[in-house]
């Protein structure tokens, strides 16, 4: 291996130098440093597992019959079967980041044909829709990840469109039990199939915990199916108490996986409040009984009414629940009568909601509660 030594790197037609170094190591450039993508690389939102608005790091076990998000915010997890799996933000993690998402499997299940247990990741259109995908000139991408199990072998995953009739299966092995491990993978685009680009589900990206024959297919190819994993892959609920962390998932444009893009928190939050928001604080988990961040309100009315402003502007308009601050469901507290009261959200928008008690209240009465609002894809 040889050593090139230069101080300045210049194009032939250019009148002064394009990038210049310096004896201690830094590089200065002339112009504008173009990356393979136009805008932000990494298309995944809280790829390093650092929020989680719902849970707070607790442990949860998911209802089966589909999929709903409960753990690490954009991370959905689905399962045909009830509990067979929990999850949770995990603080173990590989040097440089300090969470991952942990699924554990709960007991030895063996997969049938129908049957899928994922976590994934639903892109909004707008993030993906320079791919071009669908069309000829489709890009090419780059899934990269770091990924720990007490288990080894060949595991699996797959990429496809929001009507999922269009899916790339992909494997990944890994080699050494309860280690963290490095893996990328590169897909080429596909230039057939309707994938959107607004702002419904433009790009879905799936890492499997065991699927059957119905949603398994050859790796490495684009399908005209809905393949959540590859045929063969390591089934993690198959084995009981196995685990199964990932964190530092990156899609980005091009045949090469650059280093993790690092954000700051509360950037980061920012894109995560885009599809769900709360009033809690970002160490409580809902429906905790606390009085942290809580809304309170008095009114000289017999009718209760306000507007709350939303942190940031959602994909579209949510749906609102509401919880005491002692943790039940659909009501606020009357802290002066000490009686739950019926809540209704009106008036709902993308920027903020108006609420209103849906009963009558003591003139002078105090509020107390939290709100969730929810519009995920």
């Amino acid at each position: 291996m040889s050593t090139v030594k230069a101080t300045n790197f210049q194009h032939a037609s250019s009148a002064t130098a394009n990038m210049v170094t310096d004896a201690s190591g830094n590089v200065t450039f002339g112009g504008t440093t173009a990356m393979s993508s136009s805008f932000l690389r990494n298309r995944i939102i809280n790829g390093d597992m650092r929020v989680d608005q719902r849970s707070a790091g607790a442990s949860v076990t998911p209802a089966g019959g589909g999929s709903a998000y409960y753990s690490c915010d954009r991370w959905q997890q689905f399962l045909s079967q009830s509990s067979k799996y929990s999850i949770q933000q995990s603080t173990t993690s590989p040097a440089g980041f300090t969470n991952s998402l942990l699924a554990t499997s709960l007991s030895a299940y063996s997969v049938l044909a129908a049957d899928n247990f994922s976590l994934s990741q639903q892109i909004e259109g707008f993030n993906v829709a320079d791919l071009g995908w669908g069309a000829s000139g489709a890009l090419t991408v780059t899934l990269s990840f770091w990924v720990r199990s007490s288990l080894t072998g060949t595991f699996g995953g797959a990429l496809a469109n929001s009507a999922v009739n269009r899916s790339y299966p992909f494997t990944f092995t890994i080699s050494t039990a309860n280690t963290f491990e490095y893996k990328t993978i590169t897909v080429a685009g596909d230039t057939t199939g309707t994938w959107l680009t607004n702002n419904g589900t433009g790009l879905r990206v799936w890492f499997s915990l065991g699927s059957g024959s119905t949603y398994t297919g050859t790796a490495g190819a684009w399908a005209a199916a809905d393949y959540r994993s590859a045929t063969g892959a390591t089934s993690v609920v198959g084995t009981n108490g196995a685990t199964f962390y990932v964190t530092g998932v990156q899609l980005e444009v091009g045949t090469v996986a650059t280093p993790f893009e690092r954000q700051l928190y509360n950037a980061q939050l920012a894109q995560c409040q885009r599809y769900y928001e709360h009033s809690y604080s970002q160490d409580t988990a809902v429906g905790t009984s606390t009085d942290t961040g809580t809304v309170s309100t008095r009114s000289p009315q017999a009718d209760m009414q306000d507007t709350i402003q939303f942190a940031v502007e959602k994909r579209a308009t949510p749906t609102i629940t509401f919880y005491t601050n002692l943790g039940v469901s659909g009501s606020w507290r009357s802290m002066t009568a000490a009686t739950n009261r019926l809540m209704a959200a009106i008036n709902s928008g993308t920027r903020q909601f108006t609420w209103s008690n849906s009963n009558s209240v003591t003139v002078g009465d105090v509020l107390r509660g939290h709100w969730t609002a929810s519009i995920e894809l």
